[in-house]
């Protein structure tokens, strides 16, 4: 199977496939996604998803901000299970979201685990990581606030997946922060990026 381009095993494929199915029964009664996307979950949701592992594919411990669906979290989660060494840290404060996470972690063999608390909250209980993710979650200005415990630490970088404002997103940020920024054409939607961010500093007043 292809994902990106890129070929994934057998066994990852079944995994996808398994979680696509859990994921089509529970949005029935839960609102995962928007409504109106779920019928393009490969593409839009599991593919696009999948980018942000192939962007970082070592076997590193990561930090999803609002996992949601299980958006990039669960299909990072499923990526690094081919491995014996990685983990995602789903951080979910919607029960039934991440009641969802929990199941379709146990259920695919994906190597994570889920935090159902505010993300102001996880980093007192998860204070290091290699790795941040998240997916129409908040402004970059917001996520960048969520993230700035772990990313003051060189070695980390945080990967946010941004839509056609992602310019003027970045322009808001710079205001108070300053970074390092490599911009990702998505591989799925042509006027999208993932932003791939590290060496955070807070800008004095």
């Amino acid at each position: 199977m292809l994902l990106n381009g890129e070929s994934v095993s057998r066994e990852t494929q079944q995994r996808l496939e398994h979680f696509s199915g859990l994921f089509q029964k529970w949005a029935k009664t839960i609102n995962l996604v928007a409504p109106s996307t779920v019928d393009e979950l490969w593409r839009r949701h599991i593919a696009d998803s999948a980018q942000i592992f192939q962007l970082s594919p070592g076997p590193f411990r990561w930090v999803d901000l609002g996992s949601g669906g299980g958006f990039p979290g669960v299909i990072t989660a499923i990526l690094l299970a081919e491995g014996e060494d990685g983990w995602v840290h789903l951080v979910e404060s919607n029960q039934k979201k991440a009641a969802f996470l929990r199941v379709a972690l146990s259920e695919t063999g994906a190597r994570g685990s889920v935090h159902p608390v505010r993300i102001e909250e996880t980093y007192a209980s998860i204070p290091e990581c290699d790795r941040i993710s998240a997916r129409a979650l908040a402004e970059l200005d917001q996520l960048l606030s969520y993230s700035a415990g772990w990313l003051k630490e060189e070695r980390t970088r945080a990967f946010f997946h941004k839509g056609r404002d992602y310019s003027a997103e970045i322009a808001k940020a710079r205001g108070r922060w300053d970074f390092d920024l490599v911009k990702h054409r998505s591989a799925v939607e042509s006027d999208s990026v993932v932003l791939e961010i590290g060496n955070l500093r807070h800008k004095e007043p």
